[in-house]
């Protein structure tokens, strides 16, 4: 008599197939039966004024009135710079590259200046008088001269 080609192992693996078919079954019976309408509607969330997520549409009578010209994009606009002469003093100054940084006087305000923008010889610990100028690296001094 032949033997049986299916072992124990065999019929294991097959009830577990089995049973994760009927559990896989059994969710997709249970989603069907919870679902919604899945219409967008259903789907939408809104935010408060709060931040927080609601169901609710937002109350339109609480709606605040922005003016298009209040809005900014992109990089604030800065304040216009006074281009009096201002007075600081040497703070760096680097004889090899030709560059160096002045600290206001009466502020903490650091610029950077290129020797190409002085009008006299500077050197660390010298006050000087300089202007300002805008550049797309910031404010820098030009005309700078030693202050008498």
């Amino acid at each position: 008599m032949a033997k049986s080609q299916e072992t124990y192992s065999k019929k294991e693996k097959e009830k577990k197939k089995l049973r994760k078919r009927q559990d896989k079954a059994a969710k997709r019976e249970e989603r069907k039966a919870n679902a919604t309408s899945g219409s967008l509607d259903d789907m939408i969330a809104y935010v408060d004024e709060f931040g927080n997520i609601v169901d609710t549409p937002p109350d339109p009578t609480k709606k605040k009135k922005v003016k298009a010209e209040n809005i900014e994009i992109g990089i604030p606009k800065k304040e216009e710079v006074d281009t009096d002469e201002l007075k600081g003093r040497v703070d760096y100054f680097n004889y090899d590259r030709g560059y160096g940084f002045i600290k206001e006087l009466n502020g903490n305000n650091k610029y950077f200046f290129h020797i190409n923008n002085t009008l006299e010889e500077v050197d660390e610990g010298h006050l000087v008088s300089f202007e300002l100028e805008k550049s797309d690296r910031g404010l820098n001094a030009i005309n700078v001269k030693k202050a008498i």
